[in-house]
């Protein structure tokens, strides 16, 4: 399971979809990695108004042991940036734009982690394991849309340079 971000417009616009992304490659987030226009493999289109699109996801795993009254679940919640999936046009973009895009990406992380937080504190059981799963992933999934889309909005897409600023800071923060 994967969620893509993809950025659009003159400007850009957020739109996630669901898509199986199995056998693409893929950079994990750490806080070591930064992400370069290097990383950015696909193809621009003939014609795109973009200045970059990015796909970014939040995948997870689970599997189940014990019996139906003593259950244990362990899970694996990750985020990664796809190489293939993302793109840039060189003549628009600068060192601002692939910071907000790094942002992005670490916002991605940022939900990913507050889905292992709250998966970490849900109660499973025999009969409600999959589709708890299911359910919060959607639930974050959504937070992160609206989130993602707040910081679009505000940073004016990295035009309002102070608005960066101050998203660059309240993310680091926030991942520390």
């Amino acid at each position: 399971m994967g969620r893509i971000r993809y950025v659009f417009g003159l400007g850009f616009l957020l739109l996630m979809s669901f898509q199986s992304l199995q056998g693409y490659d893929t950079i994990p987030w750490t806080a070591d990695k930064r992400l370069s226009w290097k990383d950015f493999k696909g193809k621009s289109p003939v014609n795109a108004r973009a200045a970059a699109i990015t796909a970014s996801g939040i995948t997870y795993r689970f599997s189940t042991s014990g019996t139906k009254d003593n259950m244990e679940v362990d899970f694996k919640v990750d985020t990664f940036f796809y190489p293939s999936k993302s793109w840039y046009q060189p003549e628009l973009c600068d060192e601002v734009i692939l910071s907000h895009e790094q942002l992005h990406f670490d916002i991605s992380e940022l939900y990913a982690r507050k889905m292992k937080e709250r998966l970490a504190n849900e109660i499973f059981t025999h009969s409600n394991v999959k589709g708890k799963f299911k359910s919060i992933y959607q639930e974050i999934l959504k937070e992160l849309d609206d989130f993602q889309n707040q910081y679009d909005r505000e940073t004016n897409f990295s035009r309002d340079r102070e608005q960066q600023l101050i998203w660059n800071e309240k993310i680091a923060k926030a991942l520390q």
